[in-house]
């Protein structure tokens, strides 16, 4: 697949089956998350993997965190089983550093940068994967529970493996559409 071919059919793929990435593939995927635009080359991110037991790690600080905050049963059945949705899920954490020529929402948009690249890198790899973020991406809760520093922001649970089925392609929208010339 060519680089632009990538660019026009990428696409998230919600239903994601085993095998997840394998170390080779892993490596690549990783590769191109750190190949982003990085003003200062401060490398504002983290990448924390989660496969395996992981996912059963991860269900179980969802399911901590929604219960805190009052969930009901099926919510909290949901947050347990949400990382179960793919055999892999990267964590794109942004880790914003101060900075006197680097503004924080550049760091932010390196880290976006990132996840986005990742997954394209996944997708020319033949493999699937959706990003997603959602409420447990902010919740203090979840970032005590990975470690995560007070100034650290998910940006993405990026949830990577094997397409279950191909989904068609989505129509193309024409970028001209959404332009304008000064």
């Amino acid at each position: 697949m060519d680089a632009t071919e990538l660019l026009l059919t990428r696409q998230s793929c919600p239903r994601l089956i085993a095998p997840a990435p394998d170390e080779s593939q892993l490596k690549v995927i990783l590769d191109a998350g750190v190949r982003v635009p990085d003003h200062g080359g401060l490398s504002p991110w983290e990448f924390i993997i989660a496969q395996g037991e992981g996912l059963n790690r991860l269900g179980d600080i969802f399911l901590q965190a929604v219960t805190e905050n009052g969930a009901d049963e099926a919510k909290q059945a949901k947050a347990k089983s949400m990382p179960l949705r793919a055999p892999m899920v990267i964590i794109v954490v942004a880790k914003p550093q101060p900075h006197g020529k680097v503004p924080e929402i550049e760091q932010l948009i390196a880290a976006g940068c990132s996840t986005m690249a990742m997954q394209q890198a996944a997708f020319a790899l033949g493999l699937g994967g959706i990003w997603r973020t959602g409420d447990l991406a902010f919740d203090k809760r979840v970032h005590q529970s990975l470690d995560l520093s007070a100034g650290d922001q998910i940006v993405g649970f990026l949830y990577l493996g094997t397409q279950a089925v191909k989904a068609p392609l989505k129509s193309a929208k024409s970028g001209s559409e959404f332009a304008r010339y000064l």
